[in-house]
């Protein structure tokens, strides 16, 4: 093979990219073991353009930076995008410049975070499964409900006693005092590099329907054992191959007050916040055989009840414990929803577990009663106070009193109440309750006695506020209805109406300034000023139209079941305080994007610490400690791939001081550049099509993140409106 040099001349001609440079074989052969010591001793093959000159099919300008500084060993980054550069001087295999620019990269990059990173946990001890078979005790309760007889409970408290005794003996778990041993947490993997092998999670059924679309989880493991479990699932199919689950990645994080309890998939962990040391460790729940799916927690509980209660669903089933502030667990018992539990909350001291099949199960903290209710399919849901508001799938709503726990006196039925029904009937997707600020969520909201046979009255007792509820609707209409203390009687009203979506309404949230709705194509937000008079919802001038953005959120082909409770991205806050979107754009990313609800303008973007991927997250405001002057601060809690929880401050993210010295011309979302470097490790899939084809390549199975078609759709459609953006701006 003929070279673009004779042994006689030390001149080199190069084609890179169209673009010919000359220059000698010293300079670009006195790094060893590079692109080039390999090219011009013939290691690698090599091709000549018509002037035999090696042709090198690279970008020219990046080369002729890189060409610099092999000849001067000097380098002007002045307009140079450092990750680019690295990229190609990695492909050219120049060592010294590549080790420089890390370092350049690494100076904006701190493992400690920045100024908003506010603390971190470590991932705690997984704990051991217990080798004896403990039958589980499960409340299987008829739709007419009855109490759990206190011969089952006994034999649950002892199960539960025989099963800590069984973990006490083995020093390595101390679940039963809660105590956890950090010193030697077991480590886990965390993405430091772009090589990782990430698995998919595959055959994991789902209940949920369209619009409340689940989302993604993907392992990070490198595992050749998983690696062959999840190339015999893609020739097999799904169902054929057990998926495995890192058991350390976080599935779901949810906080009530100064705890906060953290998910993952085989077992649960609670933190509580203390005012000189910070956050500890409180309790970590037993081995749990399925993959747990939702979590609930409640730091304050009436007099009947001693201690937090803490609560997970897997399947169709629910388990309740209470954990006192030392740790010790109590076992309350396990139930049956006998319809997979969609969500899971408490309200007041009730446990509710509901399932969009139409179920209610509820758990009463006084009597211990599993009450178990069938309604219409539910769609969507709103508490106010000790209220429980359902939006259902033949356009009314419905409401229970979770307080008085009301029952039919003739069959022991929950006592479900329709409020309003929709004027199209249309299915109610989304609910929002906005009470006024005279109106006292526990004392002065009143849910009055039959006035005849026809309604129920939802209105305001004492105090004579009214109450308002925005929903949105299948159709995509949003209406807001009112009760006004001057209709008592006549039941809600309908007082405006809003049809600016063309598709369903997933979320909608009326607070004291603005009327938030998100509808189901890509996240699209609207936002209205809500003009109020003396704390009441004005029509003059009424609500103005605010803003129009989408928090895009790319959907996985294979979603986790519990990816959309671990990773709802709001909007998070109170009604009479500033809200905000967590935008997390790619289901396997190190970055979230926090934007104001209002306005969708960006208030900061979070990065983990560690580079490792975030796979669920919470925002939550913490109470303030007994100092005199302590005010509450919010906090975003993510968790990640490897375990860890890191903590960030919110309140100081939302100061407006924080951005005063800051200039940006970044709106909202990612731009095009960062959402290319977020798209990076994703492969845009049309997958699921509907004409056979062969099985792909096992060794392509699972390595990056495939994106469901319909995204596809939205990028090209981002695409081509830059496109005409520009064509625009040239005329």
């Amino acid at each position: 093979m003929t070279t673009s040099y004779t042994l006689g001349s030390d001149i080199v001609h190069l084609n890179v990219g169209g673009t010919r440079f000359s220059t000698s074989q010293q300079t670009l052969t006195w790094i060893p073991d590079s692109f080039f010591t390999a090219l011009l001793s013939n290691r690698i093959a090599s091709h000549q353009d018509l002037d035999g000159a090696l042709f090198i099919d690279r970008d020219p300008r990046m080369f002729s930076i890189i060409l610099n500084y092999l000849r001067t060993k000097d380098i002007n980054l002045k307009n140079v995008d450092i990750r680019s550069l690295r990229h190609e001087a990695e492909y050219y295999g120049i060592t010294p410049l590549v080790k420089r620019l890390m370092l350049c990269e690494d100076l904006t990059q701190s493992s400690c975070g920045d100024v908003l990173f506010s603390g971190y946990l470590p991932p705690p001890g997984i704990p051991l499964q217990e080798s004896a078979t403990v039958s589980p005790n499960v409340s299987d309760v008829s739709v007419h409900g009855r109490a759990v007889t206190a011969t089952s409970t006994l034999r649950t408290d002892t199960a539960t006693t025989s099963q800590s005794a069984v973990s006490s003996s083995c020093p390595c778990n101390q679940n039963t005092n809660g105590q956890q041993n950090h010193k030697r947490p077991i480590t886990s993997h965390v993405r430091n590099s772009s090589l990782d092998y990430r698995l998919s999670q595959r055959g994991l059924p789902h209940s949920r329907t369209p619009s409340l679309d689940l989302r993604h989880i993907r392992n990070n493991s490198a595992d050749l054992n998983k690696l062959y479990k999840n190339d015999v699932g893609v020739i097999f199919g799904p169902q054929q191959v057990s998926a495995w689950v890192n058991p350390l990645r976080v599935q779901i994080i949810k906080a009530h007050h100064n705890w906060i309890v953290v998910a993952y998939a085989h077992f649960i962990t609670c933190y509580r916040l203390k005012d000189s040391s910070g956050w500890q460790h409180a309790f970590t729940s037993p081995h749990i055989e399925s993959i747990i799916e939702r979590v609930a927690i409640n730091a304050k509980i009436g007099s009947g009840v001693d201690g937090k209660m803490v609560a997970i669903s897997y399947g169709n089933q629910v388990r309740l414990w209470s954990v006192s502030e030392y740790g010790i667990k109590t076992n309350i018992g396990t139930f049956n929803l006998n319809v997979r539990v969609e969500y899971l909350f408490f309200i007041g001291s009730q446990l509710v577990a509901l399932s969009p099949t139409g179920k209610i199960g509820v758990w009463h903290a006084m009597t211990h009663h599993w009450q178990i209710q069938d309604v219409e399919p539910i769609l969507s849901f709103d508490t106010a106070g000790t209220f429980l508001l359902l939006g259902c799938n033949n356009g009314s709503i419905y409401y229970i009193d979770m307080q008085k726990f009301p029952l039919r006196m003739k069959d022991n039925d929950l006592l479900v109440s329709e409020l309003y029904r929709d004027p199209s009937y249309d299915p109610i997707t989304a609910i929002s309750v906005y009470l006024t600020p005279k109106t006292s969520e526990l004392e002065h909201l009143k849910f009055l006695y039959y006035v005849s046979l026809l309604s129920f009255l939802f209105a305001i007792g004492l105090c004579g506020n009214w109450i308002e509820i925005a929903y949105g609707t299948e159709s995509g209409s949003v209406r807001v209805i009112v009760q006004h203390p001057e209709t008592v009687g006549h039941g809600p009203q309908l007082f405006q109406t809003f049809t600016v979506h063309q598709s369903s309404v997933t979320k909608v949230t009326l607070s004291e300034k603005y009327l938030v709705s998100v509808c189901s194509e890509y996240n699209h937000v609207r936002t209205w000023t809500v003009t109020r008079f003396r704390g009441m919802i004005s029509t003059q001038p009424g609500s103005t139209p605010e803003a129009s953005f989408k928090i895009v959120s790319l959907e996985a082909v294979e979603p986790c079941v519990s990816y959309y409770a671990g990773n709802d991205f709001g909007p998070f806050g109170e009604q009479d305080d500033e809200q905000v979107f967590v935008q997390k754009v790619v289901p396997e990313t190190d970055q979230l994007f926090v934007r104001l609800a209002s306005n969708g303008k960006r208030v900061c973007v979070i990065q983990s610490v560690d580079c490792s991927i975030i796979s669920s997250f919470y925002v939550h405001e913490c109470e303030g400690s007994s100092r005199m002057g302590s005010r509450p601060r919010r906090f975003i809690f993510t968790g990640h791939s490897n375990g860890t929880i890191q903590m960030w401050d919110l309140t100081t993210a939302l100061d407006p001081s924080f951005h005063q010295d800051k200039v940006s011309d970044v709106s909202g979302g990612p731009t095009p550049e960062e959402l290319w470097k977020l798209l990076d490790q994703c492969d845009l899939s049309n997958s699921h099509c509907s004409t056979p084809c062969i099985s792909p390549c096992p060794s392509l199975a699972g390595v990056g993140a495939r994106i469901k078609t319909s995204n596809v759709l939205f990028l090209n459609q981002s695409h081509n409106s830059e496109a005409v953006a520009g064509s625009s701006q040239q005329q």
